[in-house]
């Protein structure tokens, strides 16, 4: 038999869905007979939507080898800090990720990303302990792109990320703006409402029509909607900040792209003889897209204290050397928070690394 008591990294959610995460080696059907035959809570079996909660405890009748070869091995996190840290109090962590850099591991890289280097961080901080919770690691709520660099938020608790899971789905809590270099001199603010469909094989969004509703371009096709300020044009070129109203794959890429304004350097939705001319003149490669700002709105319940917050990004030194080359002056600085910038000092890596 097997004991487990449930911590404030582990309440609040369904028995079944622990379960899977606690024995990640054994098969959803499995889970299910356990919950059925194998499972109590606190000395009685329940359903497997059952929540468990703080000081619950779980026993699995089944053995200790058993447990053993379906519990997901945890191995130290080794991999050397890159990112910046914008943010960071008792709940939550926003991290600057630089260029190159996963958020999650993928079939090609499991050891060096981003989840890895700040759960990593806390560890060494004595912040988060592998081998002491049952299922919980701490994780970004967000993903940022291979080679899309700016701000990711990780929650340090499993009661953090609950809350920012939600706020990021509501989409009203947090904003999230962007800043890019697009071909094209933008005369005024754009407002995108676009249909798009993934595919699955090539990792790009097609663009299948634009202010209809989902229904009318197919049961997959997904309403992405991008609010696009001009800050700055000049030689062909315009600096815009971007807001994500909606949260697609390649969103500001494709839609900016179908506008007519293309991000520089984009290997997969721009002007590839643009592209060209840029690699040549400034070395970039790779998509000028950098997630520069966070504005927490009305937070509620245990994250109501982030009301008002906003944290900043500045560009990555290379990035900012293109912008000022293009542009003139220098991009100002407000409300950074608490910023840990190692990782963009330098310029280096404008290729990026292909594939995303």
């Amino acid at each position: 038999m097997v004991k487990i008591v449930i911590t404030e990294n582990e309440a609040g959610q369904r028995l079944d869905r622990f379960l899977k995460k606690y024995l990640r080696n054994a098969p959803l059907s499995y889970i299910y007979k356990a919950i059925r035959k194998d499972v109590k809570v606190n000395g009685r079996r329940v359903g497997i939507d059952a929540p468990v909660a703080v000081g619950d405890e779980i026993a699995i009748y089944i053995s200790d080898g058993e447990a053993a070869a379906f519990r997901a091995r945890r191995t130290g996190h080794k991999a050397k800090r890159q990112f910046g840290i914008a943010y960071e109090d008792d709940s939550i962590l926003i991290a600057e990720k630089p260029l190159g850099l996963l958020t999650h591991g993928d079939s090609a890289e499991k050891k060096n990303t981003l989840a890895n280097q700040v759960a990593g961080y806390l560890a060494e901080r004595g912040e988060y302990r592998p081998g002491d919770g049952a299922t919980f690691s701490p994780s970004p709520v967000n993903r940022l792109d291979r080679n899309t660099t700016g701000l990711v938020v990780f929650g340090k608790s499993y009661a953090a990320l609950q809350d920012l899971n939600l706020m990021i789905r509501e989409r009203r809590f947090i904003r999230k703006f962007y800043l890019t270099i697009v071909k094209g001199e933008m005369r005024g603010d754009l407002l995108l409402k676009d249909l798009m469909r993934k595919d699955r094989e090539s990792n790009m969004v097609e663009i299948v029509g634009g202010g209809q509703r989902p229904g009318d371009a197919g049961e997959d096709a997904r309403m992405m909607e991008t609010a696009a300020r001009v800050m700055e044009s000049a030689g062909g070129y315009s600096l815009v900040e971007i807001e994500l109203i909606t949260g697609r794959t390649h969103q500001i890429r494709a839609q900016m792209a179908e506008a007519g304004f293309p991000v520089i350097g984009d290997p997969k939705y721009g002007d590839r003889r643009e592209n060209a001319g840029i690699a040549a003149s400034y070395g970039l490669c790779t998509q000028f897209l950098h997630a520069h700002r966070l504005v927490f709105g009305d937070c509620e319940g245990r994250l109501a204290y982030l009301k008002g917050l906003e944290v900043v990004a500045p560009l990555p030194d290379g990035m900012e050397r293109i912008r000022a080359a293009m542009f003139g002056g220098r991009q100002g600085r407000s409300r950074e928070g608490r910023a840990g910038r190692e990782a963009n000092k330098g310029g280096a890596g404008l290729c990026g690394r292909s594939g995303r």
